[in-house]
C-alpha cells in the first residue's frame, strides 16, 4: 500500500531458522514435541496445584502463575513457527505483529516478576521461619501476583502503542521466527529515538531490578543457611531453593547471553538459537526442574493416583 511517496506495510515477513528443506521435517516434529510437552508439563503442574490442597501454599500459588504464564509465553510464538514450516509461508499481519510483541512481552514479564515474588517467598521461608506463615498472607501473596499483572500489563502496552506509531517501509524481512521489538525497530523508517530511550529505562527497571532483588534475596539466603549448624538443616534448606534457582538460572542466563553479551558477529542464527532457549527450552524444562527435584509436587501425583485407584477399585 502507497501513502504519497512512502510504502505502508502491511505484512511482514518472518524468515525463521535457516533450516534446509531435506531436515524441515525433523525440526517440525521436534518443536511440535517440544511444545506438547511444553503445554502437556504446565497444565500438569497447574492442575496438580488446583487438585491438591496440601499444595494450596503461597509458593505454589506462585509456582501455578508461573506455569500458566511459561505455557502461553511458549504459546505466543511456538504455533506461528509451525504453522509457517507446514505451509511455507511466512507472512504476518501488521496487526499480527504487534500482537505478537504486546503477548511477547506480557507473558515474558509476567514470568520474570513471578520469579521475583518466588525468590521473595524462599528469603522469608528460609531466614524467617517462625514468622512465615504472618509475613506470607494469603493478602499479601494475592497483591504480588496481581501486582506482576498490572505491571506487565502496563509494560507490554507502553511498548506496543510505541511500536504502532512508527512507519514501516520497504523492508519487511524480520531475520527471527517471531515479531522481536528490536528486529522490528531496524526496519523503521521514522524515528526510533523515543522508543530507544523507553526501551533502555523499561529494561533497567523491569529486567535488572528483578534480577538485582533475586540476587539479592539469594545472597541473603546463602548467608542465613550458612549459619545453619548441622549439615542436615543446610541440605534441607538448600534443597527448598534449587528448583527455583535452577528456573532462575535458566531464564536470566539466555537472556544476558542474547541481550546483554551480545557479540560482534550476533548473528540471526545466535538469536534464533538464543530466543529458543528462553521461549521454548525454558518453559517446557520448568514442569520437569520443579517435578523431579520437588516432594510436594511428587506426592500430588502420588495422592492423586492412589485416588484414582482407589476409584477404579470400587
Amino acid at each position: 500500500m502507497r501513502e504519497g511517496n512512502q510504502t505502508i506495510i502491511s505484512q511482514f515477513l518472518l524468515l525463521g531458522l535457516p533450516i534446509s528443506p531435506e531436515h524441515q521435517h525433523l525440526f517440525y516434529a521436534l518443536f511440535l514435541a517440544m511444545y506438547l510437552t511444553t503445554v502437556l508439563g504446565n497444565l500438569t503442574i497447574i492442575i496438580l496445584i488446583l487438585l491438591d490442597s496440601h499444595l494450596h501454599t503461597p509458593m505454589y500459588l506462585f509456582l501455578s502463575n508461573l506455569s500458566f504464564s511459561d505455557l502461553c509465553f511458549s504459546s505466543v510464538t511456538m504455533p506461528k513457527l509451525l504453522h509457517n514450516m507446514q505451509t511455507k509461508d511466512s507472512s504476518i499481519p501488521y496487526a499480527g505483529c504487534l500482537a505478537q510483541i504486546y503477548f511477547f512481552l506480557f507473558f515474558g514479564d509476567l514470568g520474570n516478576f513471578l520469579l521475583v515474588a518466588m525468590a521473595y517467598d524462599r528469603y522469608v521461608a528460609i531466614c524467617f521461619p517462625l514468622h512465615y506463615t504472618s509475613i506470607m498472607s494469603p493478602k499479601l501473596c494475592v497483591s504480588l501476583v496481581v501486582l506482576s499483572w498490572v505491571l506487565t500489563t502496563f509494560h507490554a502496552m507502553l511498548h506496543t502503542l510505541l511500536m504502532a506509531r512508527l512507519s514501516f517501509c520497504e523492508d519487511n524481512m524480520i531475520p527471527l521466527y517471531f515479531c522481536d521489538m528490536s528486529a522490528l525497530l531496524k526496519l523503521a523508517c521514522s524515528d526510533t529515538y523515543i522508543n530507544e530511550v523507553v526501551i533502555f529505562i523499561v529494561v533497567s527497571l523491569f529486567l535488572l531490578l528483578p534480577f538485582a532483588l533475586i540476587i539479592l534475596s539469594y545472597v541473603r539466603i546463602v548467608s542465613s543457611i550458612l549459619k545453619i549448624p548441622s549439615s542436615q538443616g543446610i541440605y534441607k534448606a538448600f534443597s527448598t531453593c534449587g528448583s527455583h534457582l535452577s528456573v532462575v538460572s535458566l531464564f536470566y542466563g539466555t537472556l544476558i547471553g542474547l541481550y546483554l553479551c551480545p557479540s560482534a558477529n550476533n548473528s540471526a542464527v545466535k538469536e534464533n538459537v538464543m530466543s529458543l532457549m528462553y521461549n521454548v527450552v525454558t518453559p517446557m524444562l520448568n514442569p520437569f526442574i520443579y517435578s523431579l527435584r520437588n516432594r510436594d509436587i511428587k506426592g500430588a501425583l502420588e495422592r492423586i493416583f492412589c485416588k484414582k485407584k482407589i476409584q477404579l477399585n470400587l
